[in-house]
């Protein structure tokens, strides 16, 4: 025999450990209220006491952040990670825009693949619907509806490959380091040819993923970002080539013409 002897958890650790893997998988998201505290404790079969401690153990870890008049939520941590100076750095720099595009490719091709084979059926009906709000929001030209239904569905691939890393890695993207890719998808959906061809290569990458064809998801992912890639850059040097041209007309604002 020995002395040693395992010691129960408590209740408040067994409390923290449960909201703590809903946080990491993805169920609970950041900056998402949690229930009132009467409706929590007797949803986890808790006192309110214990409730309060293990809550109290993931406010230390800075995973919950309590707010008056707000009650409990999940901290920002997508973007409280992007505030590392250097990253911030980063992001401002242009050609950040075209390194994002390139990292997404090799990420959401990969995503893709894996959700065509690890996709529940929850998740499969949730890439249907987000597919459905694309077409709404594409049959009623509303590009800032079509644009946040386009992200709505790449989260649903990240979350419908069951990848805990991949997950929150992407989550954590969706900060600052991205704002760029969001404005210009912002600009994307402003033209009608670039919104027709994104609306078919989402119905695509869908179409294999529900067809769980990984080799098809993985192209169809690849084909999407290598074209949003190449539309960016086109973009890109439109608004140049209109800058220098503004330039040229004005003297650069220095010149002495009227």
């Amino acid at each position: 025999m020995t002395d040693f002897s395992i010691r129960p958890e408590r209740a408040a650790d067994a409390v923290a450990r449960h909201i703590e893997n809903l946080i990491l998988e993805g169920s609970l998201a950041p900056d998402e209220g949690l229930l009132p505290e009467r409706d929590l404790a007797a949803r986890l079969n808790v006192s309110r006491p214990t409730l309060r401690d293990g809550l109290k153990l993931l406010q230390d870890r800075g995973l919950l952040v309590g707010e008056k008049g707000r009650g409990m939520r999940v901290a920002a941590l997508g973007r409280a990670a992007i505030t590392d100076p250097l990253l911030a750095l980063l992001a401002e720099r242009p050609e950040v825009e075209d390194d994002c595009l390139d990292f997404r490719d090799v990420v959401e091709s990969h995503a893709a693949g894996l959700a065509a084979v690890r996709a529940t059926d929850l998740d499969r009906g949730r890439i249907g619907a987000t597919l459905d709000r694309i077409d709404a929001a594409h049959a009623a030209a509303i590009p800032e509806d079509e644009a946040e239904a386009d992200a709505a569905l790449h989260q649903a691939i990240y979350e419908a490959s069951h990848n805990l890393v991949l997950l929150q890695v992407m989550r954590a993207l969706s900060g600052s380091l991205r704002s760029n890719v969001a404005a210009n998808r912002a600009r994307l959906f402003t033209l009608p040819q670039v919104r027709d061809t994104l609306r078919d290569q989402h119905r695509a990458i869908g179409a294999a993923i529900l067809t769980r064809d990984a080799d098809a998801a993985r192209a169809a992912a690849h084909a999407h970002l290598a074209y949003v890639r190449q539309a960016a850059r086109d973009l890109a040097e439109a608004r140049a080539h209109g800058e220098t041209a503004r330039r040229r007309q004005s003297g650069g604002g220095l010149g002495q013409r009227g």
